[in-house]
């Protein structure tokens, strides 16, 4: 751990980029620089084009606060009370923020990339703050790249996966950049929850991006990539209700919030388990994601470190509403999501006290990241170290939900965003032990358990913590 003086008054910090000078905070030790531009803005004749690196500035810029967020809908419904939507206005979305000791030399760096089911999120979110590891003696990075339609539609004209492009920019500013704040460009890690760890695992896919990396951190995240017809569902539907066609230039001259608003009127009324929601993902492209990360990461040659919680599924959906899900109904969900009479036996036989609601809720997140995590850690040779989080939030009975594990990798129980998913009085024994996880694996490459390997060994997260073999391996070998 780098040490510090333990003094807490906040002080001007100066830092110099290749774009030119920067003006952050130093307290306790920690140096800070916020919204740093890695490219430019993507509006106006930017927009559904690829990223281009920024402009270089005169004079000292201002790294004191956040910078704007991309456009995108809020939650709504009961998801807001758990998740929260920042919203800066202004057009520098494509920004980076720096949190590093104040004494770094050579220090290992990780870059974070938040999650939102590639539609929401930002860095600025109070539950991402990069302190705790600065703390200990890493330069942590976090990005904003765009989002929804702007990030992720199917249009003729434009470029696929444009998101993804903007995360890879950001890798190429960290691996540019880091030595201005003591990092090691050597000794960079990708980290990212839930859509933040499918670009991870993504970019840790694309021959260029894994160049430039030294680990991959995968929390919650699909390994998925589509064939751009499938891909480009969301965006033909918007086309479809507006009138116009699925080009650059015809998105183009639609505002903005135009497009959000046209998405939520189609949303209306659908959900997960009707199957009747399209969803943004990526596209398989040669140019820009040749292969799947499922299959891709078979062969990254550096160290994983992948998991997932054991009730994924309780953040989308209230208790009541799966306690409604019955007979015909749950089989009818079963066979949307097109899954397996045989894994919903294996389902129901790993949570025998679970409700057909609960069930079939167990079913899709394992379906979306268990099982595919499983697939992967299975046929790497390179170490792969697989987690399970199974800590009971007792907020509107989450449970082991999505998300609620980011507090206790932050180390930052304390967060609005923290307190949302966990409550008040979640263990900050537990907090503090993954933490270290997290940090020893950004060092190292090693967390510190067992690898998966042929034995199947998982780190579980709990009040009493434990490595293991893996839990119900019957339900995701029935996955497939």
């Amino acid at each position: 751990m780098t040490s510090h003086t333990g003094d807490d008054t906040d002080r001007a910090a100066e830092a110099r980029v290749t774009t030119g000078a920067l003006a952050g905070r130093e307290r306790d030790g920690i140096r800070r620089f916020l919204g740093i531009p890695y490219a430019k803005p993507p509006f106006d004749e930017r927009r559904f084009a690829a990223p281009e690196p920024a402009d270089a500035w005169e004079g000292v810029r201002d790294a004191t606060r956040f910078g704007a967020t991309a456009p995108q809908p809020p939650y709504g419904g009961d998801i807001a009370e758990l998740l929260n939507s920042v919203v800066i206005e202004g057009d520098d979305i494509l920004t980076v923020n720096v949190w590093a000791p104040a004494d770094a030399a050579n220090a290992p760096v990780v870059l974070w990339l938040h999650g939102g089911a590639l539609e929401r999120g930002s860095s600025a979110q109070s539950g991402y703050d990069g302190s705790t590891f600065a703390r200990e003696g890493i330069v942590f990075v976090s990005a904003n790249y765009r989002l929804g339609i702007e990030g992720f539609s199917v249009l003729e004209g434009s470029p696929l996966n444009l998101g993804l492009l903007d995360a890879a920019l950001a890798l190429e500013w960290v691996h540019r950049e880091v030595a201005a704040f003591g990092g090691d460009r050597s000794h960079i890690t990708l980290m990212g929850e839930s859509a933040g760890g499918l670009l991870v695992a993504a970019l840790a896919s694309r021959p260029d991006s894994r160049e430039l990396i030294v680990g991959a951190i995968i929390e919650s995240g699909p390994l998925d990539a589509d064939p751009p017809k499938r891909a480009g569902r969301a965006s033909a539907a918007i086309a479809q209700h507006l009138g116009i066609r699925p080009t650059r230039e015809a998105f183009s001259a639609v505002p903005p919030q135009d497009l959000i608003r046209a998405r939520a009127e189609l949303n209306r009324g659908g959900s997960l388990l009707s199957g009747s929601t399209a969803s943004f993902s990526l596209a398989l492209d040669p140019a820009t994601l040749p292969q799947a990360p499922r299959d891709a990461l078979v062969d990254f040659p550096h160290p994983i470190l992948i998991g997932t919680n054991t009730d994924e599924y309780r953040i989308w959906f209230r208790p009541e509403s799966l306690e409604k899900i019955r007979g015909l109904t749950a089989v009818a969900g079963r066979l949307a999501l097109r899954i397996s009479a045989r894994a919903a036996r294996e389902a129901r036989a790993a949570f025998p006290d679970a409700n057909p609601g609960e069930v079939l809720g167990q079913l899709l997140g394992e379906k979306l990241v268990r099982a595919p995590a499983t697939r992967l850690a299975r046929t790497r040779r390179t170490p792969t170290y697989v987690y399970e989080f199974a800590w009971q939030s007792p907020v509107r009975d989450l449970r082991a939900a999505h998300a609620v594990e980011l507090g206790f990798v932050f180390d930052a129980l304390d967060t609005d965003d923290a307190v949302a998913l966990g409550g008040t009085d979640a263990p900050a024994d537990l907090a503090r032990e993954m933490h270290a996880a997290w940090v020893r694996f950004i060092r190292t490459g090693d967390p510190g358990w067992p690898r998966f390997d042929t034995d199947r060994i998982t780190q579980v997260w709990d009040t009493t913590s434990r490595a293991m073999p893996q839990r119900r391996q019957g339900l995701v070998d029935a996955l497939g």
